[in-house]
């Protein structure tokens, strides 16, 4: 049976063989890893490519990594295994608020772990301990720990829907209305050519409409909350 992404994430990690020292560690690949996709995209990203950056041999990266599909969870799991910063809050919106900007601000920085984030992967470690401490701070406000998760989850599930326009896709800068540069698609899509003119709502940038989504959202809840009592 092979590793499998889960045993990559919460085991430990490989340990050298004998012999002189590589200098490489599963931590020193994955760091280079993020650095290669953040430049060039996730497609650039190959173990003869991080071989090559790494000053290394390509079956060295083996003893640490089984492939790329394996490396590309642990990138992943890599940018949350820092803590996770939370304002000082009284109210449960703003701690949430908070949480859906973080989420925003990941996949600006990383727009390739947009694709990840919406794969089918295991948690890791990193990512846990982000849910976690948002469950901790939440019940600290008043929200009990069930309806806590939930709502965690569910601002993460508009954030990756959101934030998609904003990065061009998964990972790129494609203009979400290029198409109406056709006068013919103007005449033909005449209410988006409409909305899609300088000084229209759809021009106003993309961050306000982020956070009004999140805002309407975040009334949902409220009214939800509010409902329970």
């Amino acid at each position: 049976m092979g590793t499998t992404d889960y045993d990559l994430l919460w085991g430990e990690a490989t340990r050298a063989g004998r012999g002189r020292p590589s200098g490489l560690s599963r931590e020193r690949i994955v760091a280079e890893a993020v650095a290669i996709a953040d430049a060039e995209g996730l497609h650039k990203v190959s173990m003869k490519h991080l071989a090559e950056r790494l000053g290394s041999g390509v079956m060295s990266l083996y003893r640490h990594v089984p492939g790329k599909d394996e490396l590309v969870v642990l990138m992943y799991d890599s940018l949350m295994t820092g803590p996770l910063p939370l304002p000082e809050a009284d109210h449960w919106r703003d701690v949430l608020r908070h949480w859906g900007f973080g989420v925003r601000d990941l996949f600006i920085a990383h727009p390739w772990a947009l694709t990840v984030a919406t794969s089918e992967r295991s948690m890791g470690p990193g990512e846990a301990g982000w849910v976690d401490t948002m469950i901790g701070r939440l019940t600290a406000v008043g929200l009990p720990a069930e309806l806590g998760l939930i709502a965690v989850l569910t601002v993460d599930c508009y954030a990756l829907g959101a934030v998609r326009p904003e990065i061009g896709g998964a990972e790129g800068d494609t203009d979400f209305f290029q198409f109406l540069a056709d006068p013919a698609a103007r005449t033909r899509f005449p209410n988006l050519a409409r909305l899609a003119e300088p000084g229209s709502a759809t021009k106003t940038a993309m961050k306000d409409h982020y956070e009004f989504g999140l805002e309407r959202l975040l009334d949902g809840l409220e009214r939800f909350i509010e409902s329970q009592h």
